[in-house]
């Protein structure tokens, strides 16, 4: 339930068009929102955090596991994929990608820039630098949150499959995302077909 929540929550930035008026006729004026979903990058984070953090035991294990009780298995040992330092190096990773293609996906300036020129604005905030600097902190909020939250379902099975001696729980947390992700995106999906069909009726 709490990865179904998160993946669907959105803070939502209220927004405001100013009236113009075209001939005799008034435009603009209406209210409508900005959507910033919590969890904007998806699963890539975690993808490629873990693609980087276990390099170097997949490099090891092809060149060959080093022997017991040296110095280069306790190397191995400490940035196995079921260490504490691996995690913690794999959480501190999930938190810098988040904020990678969060800066990707949602540029504050160009939403800045193009709310200004459809006559929109932020209450309490003027087009511009204000704006971009509104929108800034507000996204760097919400990213902390979403990153924290990737970290979280991403550890959890490395930490129970450490705990049960089974590795290959080390997956569950990403599956889980994009398995909840898939089923979201197709119940939205059905739900804009049911739309449709109860529109084209209406009109027949």
């Amino acid at each position: 339930m709490f990865v179904v929540f998160i993946s669907d929550a959105e803070r939502r930035i209220p927004v405001q068009y100013a009236k113009r008026q075209v001939g005799r006729k008034m435009y603009g004026g209406q209210s409508s929102h900005l959507p910033m979903k919590v969890n904007m990058s998806g699963v890539l984070p975690i993808i490629f955090a873990q693609s980087i953090a276990s390099l170097p035991v997949t490099i090891w294990t092809f060149i060959g596991i080093p022997e017991e009780e040296t110095v280069s298995r306790a190397i191995y040992d400490a940035i196995d994929t079921q260490s504490f330092i691996y995690m913690i190096v794999y959480f501190i990773m999930i938190i810098g990608f988040s904020y990678f293609y969060s800066t990707i996906q949602f540029n504050p300036v160009e939403i800045a820039n193009n709310l200004k020129k459809q006559g929109g604005f932020i209450p309490g905030f003027r087009p511009g630098k204000p704006t971009v600097d509104f929108i800034k902190k507000v996204l760097s909020k919400i990213t902390l949150f979403g990153a924290i939250y990737l970290g979280i379902v991403a550890i959890c099975p490395l930490l129970l499959g450490k705990a049960v001696g089974n590795a290959y729980l080390a997956i569950g947390g990403t599956s889980v995302i994009i398995v909840v992700g898939v089923a979201l995106e197709t119940v939205k999906a059905l739900e804009a077909q049911m739309l449709m069909r109860q529109y084209k009726g209406f009109l027949e």
